[in-house]
């Protein structure tokens, strides 16, 4: 069964159906989420339509990231390190990559966790670390939802925009990618470098050089 008629077979179901397009998403790389995301986009026929198809797909998106946390909550560090050495490489997980995943938390969990739901790859895989750190359940499910929302309605939006248009919605999604990374890597510098400013000592004034006091005239 092609891409295609899978994405029709699902859809049959409506809104339920876009659920599960968006939960077999997280855990069925086969092809990018924008494309997806585009094409869902292209078959919604109106505003009301399309809002209820966001809210569908990013509920979707998060039920899987909560899978995924699960499972690295359930099997503990040892165990995924081991499946992802084993089994990694075939769905685009190898061990460097789950490790910088890993060594992503050292940071604010949440901004991660939200930062992480808005790029490619990093979005599917990025609940597993969490799981197996740990990670706050309320916190880590309400980062995931804002950064799900943040990521899916642009392009669904952009895909029912589209509609019509004749152009290549793949294309159009691959330079709204590169934009949004481009837009998320400004912004994570831009305050890196200002906390590094603020955090940098200032140089204490040197002290002023006394002038000498006028010797008093003998009387």
């Amino acid at each position: 069964m092609d891409t295609s008629s899978t994405i029709a077979m699902f859809l049959h179901f409506g809104l339920l159906g876009i659920a599960c397009l968006a939960v077999a998403e997280k855990f069925i790389p086969l092809f990018p989420s924008y494309v997806l995301l585009m094409l869902l986009g292209l078959t919604v026929s109106d505003g009301g339509m399309l809002a209820m198809t966001i809210m569908a797909t990013s509920v979707g998106s998060v039920v899987g990231a909560i899978g995924w946390y699960g499972l690295g909550r359930a099997l503990g560090s040892q165990r995924i390190e081991r499946l992802v050495t084993t089994y990694g490489k075939y769905v685009l997980l190898r061990p460097s990559f789950y490790q910088q995943l890993t060594n992503a938390y050292r940071g604010n969990h949440f901004w991660v966790t939200l930062i992480g739901q808005t790029l490619p790859t990093v979005r599917i895989y990025l609940a597993l670390p969490a799981g197996v750190l740990r990670l706050e359940p309320r916190a880590f499910v309400a980062a995931t939802a804002i950064g799900t929302v943040i990521w899916n309605m642009p392009f669904l939006s952009l895909g029912y925009a589209l509609r019509g248009s004749g152009q290549d919605p793949v294309s159009i999604g691959f330079w709204v990618v590169a934009i949004l990374i481009a837009v998320e890597v400004a912004i994570i510098f831009g305050l890196r470098f200002s906390k590094r400013a603020m955090a940098r000592p200032r140089l204490a004034p040197s002290p002023a050089i006394a002038a000498p006091k006028p010797v008093e005239e003998i009387a």
